[in-house]
């Protein structure tokens, strides 16, 4: 009997304009927390059901707690974090940030991306496809204070929302993740307050630590979405060192599994990409000089880019790479980074090459990237049909 090989994707599904438009009205202050509540957990029962519908094996509830008001929006995976912590602050002067330790490093301001300088003539013209080149200029806050979780009523509305689908659809807990952001990410925001970057980084593990902790102890996974490994590479002036980028990276590790302390692996899955933005990446980190960084953090699944065109020929490390007993690869199989269709039959081979290498019960086949934000709808939920039309076909070669 042919395995059948799971499925899922990263987080962010499109949103809908009831959706978009309730978020701008909780912002503008004319719709309340009780009513944005019940848009959310309406919207989420049909975004559970259409997932299921489908055939995608583990479902989200598209991360529609995490506010986006326009259709275009690629920055929704982190910003969601600014409204739910004490010590953060939109400052209109940037006051003097503090020396970095000798020896240290320390992320340079997000603009010097190596690869947006290098590329810099695209990155700025508005017809070159790259929606950087036509986005508002970046707005973030600065931390000014400790940094404390606020987000308790927040959280508990997206379990419930999620936990309801589920249920309305069928489908177990075990079967449902909520994406929260990973403590080193969270910290690329300026810091005016603690004594250094670590500082700081340790400072958002702690306060994360109760998000992680709301979603798994609702019996549902949650999902560390960590950019920051493989992309933070890319956001210093001069490229450092490798070996001083790997403990740089370490560090932030260690910090993260200081938050997921206590937690069931099995219960966590931890998603590396290089950036969700359509660029050349031409300086993109290779993921063999950092996979065993990746595979340190406590959580059983894997998730990373592997259509990326960028890192699809990367699927060759898990040749000479072990993975872990209790570890599973959850690949990117089609991309957010194209509005070109994935044939299912490409599918199917991207999802053969590491069902291979690791056996098809270790595989769940996913999307390099959230698709919300980054793809028209209609496009986005094709994607995810071949997806699973892909592991169909995938599953019946084994």
């Amino acid at each position: 009997m042919a395995t059948q090989i799971r499925t899922t994707h990263v987080g962010s599904l499109p949103r809908t304009d009831a959706l978009l438009e309730a978020n701008a009205a909780h912002a503008a202050g004319t719709l309340d927390d009780a009513a944005l509540a019940a848009i959310i957990a309406e919207q989420t029962d049909a975004v559970v059901a259409r997932q299921a519908e489908i055939g995608l094996t583990i479902v989200n509830d598209g991360e529609y707690g995490h506010a986006m008001t326009e259709k275009v929006d690629y920055g929704a995976w982190w910003s969601y974090s600014f409204s739910r912590f004490s010590g953060l602050e939109l400052l209109d002067q940037l006051p003097e940030r503090k020396p970095t330790p000798a020896g240290k490093l320390e992320l340079d301001a997000m603009t010097d991306r190596r690869d947006w300088v290098a590329y810099a003539d695209a990155y700025s013209d508005p017809t070159s496809g790259i929606h950087l080149a036509t986005r508002r200029p970046w707005v973030f806050p600065g931390v000014t204070g400790e940094i404390r979780y606020t987000g308790q009523a927040t959280v508990a509305r997206d379990v419930a929302a999620l936990k309801h689908g589920l249920e309305q659809a069928g489908k177990p807990l075990s079967e449902g993740f909520v994406a929260s952001i990973s403590p080193a990410a969270a910290a690329r925001v300026g810091n005016y307050y603690y004594e250094d970057d670590e500082a700081c980084v340790w400072a958002w593990a702690e306060a994360l630590r109760e998000e992680y902790k709301a979603i798994t102890d609702a019996g549902l996974t949650v999902q560390i979405d960590a950019p920051d490994l493989a992309e933070s590479w890319d956001q210093f002036v001069t490229e450092p060192p490798l070996e001083d980028y790997r403990r740089f990276s370490a560090v932030r590790i260690e910090a993260l599994n200081h938050a997921l302390e206590g937690i069931d692996p099995a219960q966590v899955r931890y998603h590396v990409c290089w950036g969700s933005w359509h660029g050349p990446h031409s300086t993109d980190l290779g993921f063999d000089k950092i996979v065993d960084l990746a595979l340190s953090v406590n959580a059983n699944g894997l998730s990373f880019e592997a259509a990326n065109v960028r890192h699809e020929h990367e699927w060759k490390i898990w040749r000479d790479t072990p993975l872990p007993d209790g570890k599973y690869l959850i690949p990117g199989v089609v991309s957010h980074a194209t509005n070109v269709l994935e044939h299912p039959e490409l599918v199917a081979d991207r999802i053969e090459r590491f069902a291979r290498l690791v056996g098809p019960e270790r595989v769940v086949a996913s999307t390099d990237c959230g698709l919300g934000g980054r793809v028209h709808a209609h496009i986005a939920w094709s994607k995810l049909a071949s997806l699973t039309e892909g592991a169909r076909l995938a599953s019946a070669r084994f």
